[in-house]
């Protein structure tokens, strides 16, 4: 979850600081992916999805199963939304570990239970609130620093 953060901490102004990293079998690195929908004008570009798109790309591909993520870890700063979640399952990631919860759009247990939905084709084990506090830190600053601009207008 710190190279998580870390990677949340190169989010492009303007967009929310969601880090993700992908973990082959192997426990090495394959891909990162920050938030990027501001800086994209692109409503798909999470950072789950970002770094599902660069671990599915290239070399990454080729020591996993194309498009499959079988037996790989995402770790991610922030409860994966629905679309994110639906994403995860359709690659087959085979772990989803999460830092803050996200009550309003949560997908992982929060609000809604994707990984886990009925008749999924594929189940992930998912594991949330690891390091909780400092993610969750991480976006209050992002949102706080955001109203003081707005209430300065």
């Amino acid at each position: 979850m710190r190279r998580a953060l870390a990677v949340a901490r190169t989010t492009p102004a303007g967009d929310v600081p969601v880090g993700a990293v992908i973990y082959g079998p192997d426990g090495r690195e394959l891909a990162t992916g920050v938030n990027r929908r501001e800086q994209r004008q692109d409503p798909t570009a999470h950072a789950e999805v970002e770094a599902i798109r660069a671990a599915t790309a290239g070399a990454a591909a080729k020591s996993n199963d194309g498009w499959r993520l079988t037996d790989c870890e995402l770790v991610v700063t922030l409860e994966p939304c629905a679309m994110c979640a639906g994403a995860l399952v359709g690659a087959r990631v085979g772990s989803i570990v999460f830092g803050a919860w996200e009550p309003r759009t949560g997908a992982c247990g929060s609000l809604l239970e994707v990984p886990r939905a009925p008749g999924a084709l594929h189940v992930p084990q998912v594991r949330g609130g690891v390091l909780e506090d400092e993610c969750a830190e991480l976006l209050r600053g992002f949102f706080g620093d955001l109203r003081s601009i707005v209430t300065s207008l």
